[in-house]
């Protein structure tokens, strides 16, 4: 399949910042265009084509956990890693908000992948990277904190699967789970890990809960 690299939307329209009082000829500025991007996340959905906006609500992260989650994992200095980073809304996110840390997502889809590195291009977001390949090719250890909004959910919910181009199957979950678990059972400790819409695995490994959301959907994590 040949990926479109060029954008298929036009540009935001300028935003009207002028007072009335300049008469019949108002004057239209135009924000930056990130600040638009981040605002909102339609705004942000505004990057990518129309099969991934149809599908936004359901599996990406929205904006408001992106940077909540960012916030906490964001240390000067530190290296991310969003693990299964999709179209890259987490990793965009958490460089535009926290410039002082860097992003990095590993996506083992071909076409989220291209997605990803064709809107970090188009931000200019220096401190977010995309990474082409499954996660079991990954050294966790040369990363200092994670971020994981259950990827591997597609393996046991295939209705809500993002397409058909890869293997799902529950055995595959058990896999994924269990080797996620050993990796980050590797980690240095005082290692932050936040997790959205999963269980306790963390427990498992000597993460200690310091904070839950009022839904318990988002967790955040400290290696002991």
């Amino acid at each position: 399949m040949l990926l479109m690299d060029a954008y298929p939307f036009s540009h935001f329209p300028p935003v009207c910042n002028a007072p009335a009082k300049t008469g019949l000829i108002i004057p239209l500025q135009t924000e930056p265009l990130n600040v638009a991007l981040f605002r909102t996340d339609a705004d942000f959905d505004w990057l990518y084509p129309e099969h991934f906006q149809l599908i936004s609500a359901k599996q990406w992260t929205p904006l408001a956990i992106a940077r909540k989650a960012a916030e906490f994992l964001a240390e000067s200095g530190a290296k991310v890693l969003d693990i299964g980073s999709g179209i890259g809304k987490f990793c965009l996110t958490g460089a535009f908000f926290y410039p002082e840390a860097t992003f990095y997502g590993v996506e083992q889809r071909h076409e989220l992948h291209h997605y990803a590195k064709i809107a970090k291009n188009y931000t200019q977001l220096e401190n977010a990277y995309f990474i082409h390949s499954n996660i079991t090719q990954i050294n966790f250890k040369e990363f200092d904190h994670f971020y994981f909004f259950n990827a591997f959910y597609e393996n046991i919910d295939r209705e809500n699967a993002i397409d058909d181009t890869i293997e799902t199957s529950y055995s595959l979950y058990v896999y994924y789970t269990e080797y996620l678990l050993a990796a980050l059972k590797e980690v240095k400790p005082g290692t932050r890990l936040v997790t959205y819409q999963c269980l306790d695995e963390a427990l498992q490994i000597n993460f200690k809960l310091v904070w839950t959301s009022e839904d318990s959907l988002l967790r955040m994590w400290i290696k002991e």
